[in-house]
């Protein structure tokens, strides 16, 4: 059995033709790679950004109730893990540089193999004692060490992405005729720096002439307008060349007869804002679907289920039993997704909700029509504690100032490994000021998929916080998130 697993960071499916075929994006390998898959429509993340993202991929289990950004934590069930364990091969190419901060430890050392293509975002990588200057005419975000990095991508194929998808194609090339391993393949792009070739550009008409807007401020937009539809045709050619080495790689997988017969796995961790609901980036603001929303479409060997519309509530969570599944292994007992192929065969019952969001901010409930944002129930937002065995988090430790406070115990339900207890003390611990999702919100998707008008509908609302509820009981949330949210745990 042969698995390999695609994803391309911050992918938003609103510009994708296979969920809207009025979309912007210039992306035909992925529109052809759709056609021979089984493409899921109510596909949502679980927790975001990206390092929590990633643990739910890698665990079956939802971390945003319980901690921030953090690596995989010593007593985590993984899905290299449990592969390795039944002998199969695992290998990952990637260009995240979140996995080589700190914050980030463990995930590509879970792998038989791993290979990391340098240069993305803030990646320490080319030395000078002289940092080059940023322009400070520019809008949103700057880095001098982006400036450093960004001279070592001279050609189109020197890009971190490219480089990526072209060891990828290496790897299957030097392993034709293997069987028994799971590829994961994993694109920084189309994250922010949003940096690609001219010729990209110029395939979405470009001709901005302002300044320099290519990194988004995660805020609210403040730039004018040219400048907001410059920025996204900036991640529509960035998209645009993800999409073309993509296809380089699907191409490869047909070349080495390693297509037909391999379950091949494609999404992302989340979608971004790119200036709807006033806001460019994610993280401050409400888990509006631009960036809760997210793509799935899954390749089945022998082609089996293609061209199905998948309407059940699916989460990234179901990732890993669905490997598990396809490669005849025990999905661990505290594995809380279920396999997308029964999924798409009806052999299991469906959701009634989904959960997903921020650690410490709103949580979040869809139930197929309604989202409804749980606001915490007080700016206070306690209590809220981080729980974890590596006291690591964005960028960061958590150092003396939380020392006095921090306890240990036995304080998760599903393992017997003690954990800090590490209360929040300050607003960078999730995310920062919380003014943006103060206020709970209900849409009706059937109605209002852009989430534009609020709800005031008191007893929907009260259904909805059972179904959140229920959510949170689903995937053993700590006892104190529900007083934060201010809503009762149901016996």
């Amino acid at each position: 059995m042969k698995t390999v697993l695609i994803l391309m960071d911050t992918l938003n499916r609103r510009y994708l033709r296979t969920y809207n075929e009025m979309a912007k994006g210039i992306t035909p390998n992925i529109d052809a790679f759709s056609a021979d898959c089984a493409v899921y429509d109510n596909h949502f993340i679980g927790s975001a950004p990206c390092m929590p993202a990633r643990r739910d991929i890698f665990t079956g289990r939802m971390q945003f109730l319980e901690r921030g950004w953090g690596g995989i934590e010593p007593f985590d069930i993984t899905l290299p893990q449990v592969l390795r364990q039944n002998g199969v091969f695992t290998h990952i190419t990637t260009d995240h540089t979140h996995y080589f901060e700190i914050g980030g430890e463990n995930y590509c050392y879970l792998f038989n193999t791993w290979e990391y293509h340098r240069g993305q975002e803030f990646d320490t990588w080319i030395s000078r004692v002289e940092q080059p200057p940023v322009d400070p005419e520019s809008y949103g975000k700057k880095s001098s060490q982006y400036l450093l990095n960004r001279t070592r991508f001279v050609t189109e194929e020197e890009y971190p992405s490219p480089r990526t998808f072209r060891s990828a194609c290496e790897w299957v090339e030097q392993n034709r005729g293997a069987d028994d391993f799971f590829l994961m393949v994993e694109s920084f792009d189309p994250h922010e720096p949003f940096d690609c070739p001219e010729k990209y550009h110029r395939m979405y008409e470009d001709d901005y002439k302002g300044r320099e807007f290519c990194w988004p401020s995660y805020a609210e937009v403040t730039e004018p307008a040219d400048a907001v539809e410059h920025l996204e045709k900036c991640y529509l050619g960035t998209l645009s060349m993800a999409d073309h080495w993509f296809g380089r790689l699907l191409q490869t997988l047909k070349d080495n007869g390693m297509y037909e017969d391999t379950l091949i796995i494609f999404t992302t961790d989340h979608g971004h804002m790119l200036g709807e609901h006033g806001f460019t980036g994610k993280n401050i603001m409400h888990a509006y679907n631009e960036m809760a929303h997210i793509p799935l479409m899954i390749h089945f060997p022998g082609g089996k289920e293609a061209g199905k519309r998948i309407k059940e509530l699916t989460q990234n969570i179901d990732l890993m039993p669905t490997i598990l599944q396809h490669h005849g292994c025990a999905v661990p007992d505290r594995v809380k997704g279920m396999s997308l192929l029964d999924v798409v065969r009806k052999k299991n019952s469906p959701r009634e909700q989904v959960i997903y969001g921020w650690f410490g901010r709103a949580v979040n409930v869809y139930d197929g029509r309604y989202t409804y944002f749980r606001a915490p129930a007080s700016r206070e937002n306690g209590p809220l504690y981080q729980y974890c065995g590596i006291p690591s988090t964005c960028w960061r430790y958590f150092d003396e100032r939380y020392a006095e406070a921090i306890e240990m115990g036995r304080f998760l339900p599903y393992t017997r490994y003690p954990v800090y207890r590490i209360p929040v003390l300050f607003s960078e611990d999730y995310s920062g000021n919380i003014e943006y999702v103060m206020e709970s919100c209900l849409y009706d998707l059937e109605t209002d998929y852009e989430q534009l008008h609020n709800l005031k509908d008191a007893a929907k609302e009260t259904e909805m916080c059972k179904k959140l509820v229920a959510g949170m009981q689903e995937a053993e949330a700590p006892a104190e998130q529900y007083r934060r949210l201010g809503v009762r745990a149901a016996r």
